[in-house]
């Protein structure tokens, strides 16, 4: 019964992020992982993300910036293989305590930054800082699904605008995701069991976009970026200890 309730409320968090505050999937993701094998646990949480993506998709994609993803692109492909060749070798508490670490390393160096210099934004608009976070992204996205975080962090330093960020984020994430099912079903992580488990949370997913909506349209400029990286923050501090 616990474990019932935790995936209900992983897959609420699923949707709720999705069309608001970014970063709080990757709670999602520390739940799945705690009551389920986690190699199997990324093949389910993936497909209730892309049922995120799809809605989100389709409420921000007028607003997304397509100049931005060209150059966030080129570097996710490469990405992704080296976290599928990450996820074939090492075992699960490598796996999931490498990318928190990772992920809080990164969130507290953007907090540096912007407590050190107001034009953090100035170096997150270099086409370094862009194949950067592309190649990272695709790398924490196939080893923990956790593209999330980095692409908050890199927005958030550009001062992307709230809806121009979430219109983005949805088109990046949704690509992204439909890229990793091969990856996913090569190393064999669509199992019977994960897909029934998976079609049976997809209704509190859509319940968890529908509060993201309202949540998004209350929330203003300055509020949404803290709770962004504070959402990150946790996420990441959630992926280390559990």
């Amino acid at each position: 019964m616990l474990e019932a309730l935790l995936l209900v409320v992983a897959a609420l968090l699923v949707g709720y992020a999705k069309t608001s505050i970014g970063g709080l999937a990757t709670i999602s993701i520390a739940i799945f992982a705690s009551v389920m094998p986690a190699r199997e646990s990324t093949a389910a949480i993936l497909l209730l993300l892309i049922t995120g993506d799809v809605v989100a998709v389709w409420k921000y994609r007028e607003h997304a910036d397509w100049a931005l993803l060209r150059r966030l692109v080129p570097s996710v492909l490469p990405g992704l293989a080296l976290g599928a060749a990450f996820l074939a070798v090492v075992d699960d508490t490598v796996l999931r305590r490498s990318i928190g670490v990772l992920l809080l390393v990164t969130g507290l160096l953007q907090l540096l930054l912007q407590w050190r210099s107001p034009d953090v934004s100035v170096i997150a608009r270099s086409r370094r800082a862009a194949l950067g976070t592309g190649l990272a992204a695709g790398f924490t996205t196939m080893t923990a699904n956790a593209a999330g975080s980095v692409m908050t962090l890199y927005l958030v330093a550009r001062g992307v605008e709230k809806r121009r960020f979430l219109g983005t984020s949805a088109l990046f994430y949704l690509g992204v995701n439909l890229c990793k099912i091969p990856f996913s079903a090569g190393l064999g992580l669509f199992t019977p069991g994960t897909l029934q488990r998976t079609a049976l949370l997809v209704p509190f997913v859509l319940l968890g976009t529908w509060a993201g909506l309202h949540t998004a349209r209350r929330l203003s400029q300055s509020h949404f970026d803290r709770a962004v990286l504070a959402a990150t923050l946790v996420s990441a501090i959630a992926l280390v200890v559990r």
